[in-house]
């Protein structure tokens, strides 16, 4: 079921190490705040068989972006029935906020989180063989960390409330 949100429309530009744009979307602006931005977005390609779940044309995602944080979250919904297919969270440099657009540094690595509490990290090798310093490789490591602990109460986790309890953001 989707919430009739302000209508204001922002573009996520997901770029690759060099800020060179690899993809871009456009979603609806939820909430503000410093430092955090959470917006939703439907899923606009073909279904796409994605390790146990079927991402599906019009799913609802609920995306959140951190200019402080080095991930971003997908809380992902079936479009059909609304049910809760997952979180999906991208290790990212943080995310640089301007009026009408979300722009991100995507570092490869992933983690999928399904509603019963399984993980499955993804990308680790093209992780790997990015041409990261030290310093962005140990900060990106300890994002995937606080991600894990993050989904320890994956039964109680939705985004929304997750992020209005958040202090430091």
């Amino acid at each position: 079921m989707t919430k009739n949100y302000l209508q204001e429309v922002v573009r996520v530009v997901k770029c690759n190490l060099t800020g060179q744009e690899i993809w871009s979307y456009q979603g609806n602006l939820i909430k503000r705040s410093r430092g955090i931005v959470l917006l939703e977005a439907f899923f606009n390609r073909a279904d796409l068989p994605f390790h146990n779940i079927v991402l599906r044309q019009g799913d609802r995602f609920l995306e959140a972006y951190f200019s402080k944080r080095w991930y971003n979250i997908f809380e992902i919904y079936d479009v059909t029935d609304g049910h809760l297919k997952g979180w999906y969270c991208n290790v990212t440099k943080p995310a640089v906020f301007q009026e009408d657009k979300i722009s991100y540094v995507d570092l490869a690595l992933d983690l999928l989180v399904y509603p019963d509490g399984e993980r499955l990290l993804l990308d680790e090798e093209e992780f790997d063989a990015l041409p990261l310093d030290n310093q962005t490789r140990t900060k990106a490591r300890a994002a995937l960390g606080e991600l894990q602990m993050i989904f320890d109460s994956v039964e109680i986790f939705r985004l929304e409330s997750w992020l209005d309890r958040q202090k430091n953001p």
